[in-house]
């Protein structure tokens, strides 16, 4: 064997089943003849963008792989793995390298000294033997504490050195867990008993540690209503009598409303971070955090009362602590937490109706959610956003009830970044119908890999929102709109799509969109992907 067969049968024992790759690696081969798919996609980020996605839709449990050449490979990928790493995923990155004499000579890239502020763990292999024990570093790196991305190049020279079969050993990594103290919890769980107007922040660590069930039952222990993060919604159901929705940019009413009354807030799985797309904590408020990644606690806002360990096992320590105060029922609704809520959710219904009921030519955004909703139901979806207006206008109006059912994302916020996403989200769940929201400025940036799903069979559903303009970009550079309408877009992206060999539509009455997403349905269901280009208005009102 020479190293890129090590490799491969590493992965192979990780059981790993496809390989998102671009353009060249010889890898790729190594790992085709023992069975690991190559995913080959048209651009190197939109490959990590499809292992970003199937990591996350397997919270990880299985994990997403790319691979690319040394030099202008490695150089392209960087942004999402950037993505990635805003996002906290796991995923492993496998560049090629160059020979190792060439290293620090200019103008060999360094793909290790490059990508280590935007990955969790970075390495370079030295010695073909050292495969097997790099690689459990990588995964262990990758898994452990805070999820994110990991790199190991793969230089040249070592990887074609002959490695004997008979040395080959290796087993996969285990997943290991822990509690928190139980003085931790005591305090964690006294604070929130005896606050007036808590909440609970659920983050995206709530997915990764499958806790939902654990959440749901805290919650209505407690009677406690949970807001989620952008990154973490999905984590409770939004259809519970305690969602809050989520807080993002944009956020529900009753996010609005229920921090402003809150006294005391409890993040799960969630770091707390500071970021334009993240709905702040009011100024003030007592805070409780319970983390798997202890550099997390008080990184932003300081933290009164705080938990380390896995959010399913903590979880499941704080509601024993609750039973020890209050016994198997829990708490009371004193506050009428549930009928505020549903108070607020029944005005929120109604002042929006006539947006998700819109007849307006162009098409209102919020009618064309409307009719992705109906078409596809909410709890056999997974629907994600792209950049900027789709994910504000969607995030707070998309009610899901699916763990893992909306892929949010922000803290870096990449033109283009949910085609990939969506390829990877149905790579992982082929029983899902699975659809990615853009807008025509995102379409620019992603759409050619919309082709990968076509030429690799995988059915997804994008919608392009063209309105003709990048969004509010006229208060941005309001000469330049004027003079030269240099917010203005064009195109006709059906005929794109088309041209790429997938089902295309294009639609410029609302009466039209039931049909169209019917029919795109259809084609899924043959195994085609499908884009839908909606002729929308110019929309900037979002909730919150």
């Amino acid at each position: 064997m020479n190293g890129y067969d090590v490799m491969a049968r590493v992965l192979q024992a990780e059981g790993v089943e496809f390989l998102a790759a671009f353009p060249h690696q010889t890898l790729i081969d190594a790992a085709a003849k023992i069975g690991i798919r190559p995913i080959i996609c048209r651009q190197e980020r939109a490959g990590v963008n499809i292992a970003d996605g199937f990591s996350r839709v397997s919270n990880g449990r299985n994990f997403g792989v790319f691979t690319m050449q040394q030099g202008p490979g490695s150089e392209n990928a960087f942004a999402g793995v950037a993505q990635a790493y805003a996002d906290s995923v796991p995923m492993l990155h496998l560049p090629g390298g160059e020979r190792l004499p060439r290293l620090g000579i200019n103008p060999t890239f360094d793909a290790v000294t490059t990508y280590t502020p935007i990955t969790k763990w970075a390495a370079r292999i030295h010695r073909i033997q050292d495969i097997p024990t790099l690689m459990r570093t990588a995964i262990t790196r990758m898994r452990s504490g805070n999820p994110g991305p990991v790199l190991l190049e793969m230089p040249v020279d070592v990887m074609t050195q002959d490695f004997p079969e008979e040395d080959f050993s290796y087993y996969p990594v285990q997943h290991h867990l822990s509690m928190a103290s139980p003085k931790d919890i005591e305090g964690v769980v006294g604070a929130l008993l005896d606050a007036k107007e808590p909440v609970i922040v659920a983050g995206q660590g709530i997915l990764y540690a499958q806790a939902t069930p654990e959440l749901i039952e805290f919650a209505e222990l407690t009677n406690t209503p949970v807001m989620t993060t952008l990154a973490g919604k999905s984590a409770f159901p939004e259809d519970h009598a305690l969602s809050l929705g989520t807080g993002g940019h944009s956020c529900t009413p009753a996010v609005s409303h229920f921090l402003g009354q809150m006294d005391f807030g409890l993040g799960v799985g969630t770091s707390f971070t500071r970021n334009t797309f993240t709905t702040p904590m009011p100024d003030g408020v007592v805070l409780a955090q319970v983390t798997n990644c202890p550099e997390d606690i008080g990184k932003d806002y300081e933290v009164a009362y705080a938990a380390v360990g896995d959010a399913k096992l903590v979880l499941r320590q704080m509601i024993e602590e609750v039973k020890n105060h209050l016994g198997d029922e829990g708490a009371p609704d004193n506050r009428d937490v549930v009928g505020r809520l549903a108070t607020l959710q029944q005005k929120f219904q109604e002042d929006w109706n006539s947006r998700f009921n819109s007849e307006e030519v162009p098409i209102s955004p919020y009618r064309v959610f409307q009719e992705i909703k109906e078409a596809c139901g909410t709890s056999n979806t997974i629907i994600t956003h792209d950049s900027g207006y789709p994910r504000d206008q969607l995030v707070p109006t998309w009610n899901t009830n699916t763990p893992r059912g909306y892929l949010g994302w922000g803290k870096s916020t990449q033109l283009g970044y949910g085609m990939g996403l969506a390829i990877g989200a149905k790579l992982a769940a082929p029983q899902k119908t699975v659809v990615n929201v853009m807008g025509d400025a995102a379409f620019g940036m992603g759409g050619m890999d919309l082709e990968t799903a076509v030429r690799e069979e995988i059915p997804i559903i994008t919608v392009v929102l063209n309105n003709g303009v990048m969004t509010k970009y006229d208060s941005h550079m309001p000469t330049a709109t004027t003079r030269y309408a240099s917010n203005a877009l064009g195109g006709n992206y059906a005929q794109v799509a088309e041209g790429l060999g997938a089902h295309a539509e294009r639609v410029e009455t609302p009466n039209d969109l039931s049909s169209a997403f019917q029919r795109s349905l259809d084609a899924n269901r043959e195994g085609k992907p499908a884009l839908v280009e909606v002729v929308t208005k110019v929309e900037e009102v979002v909730p919150g």
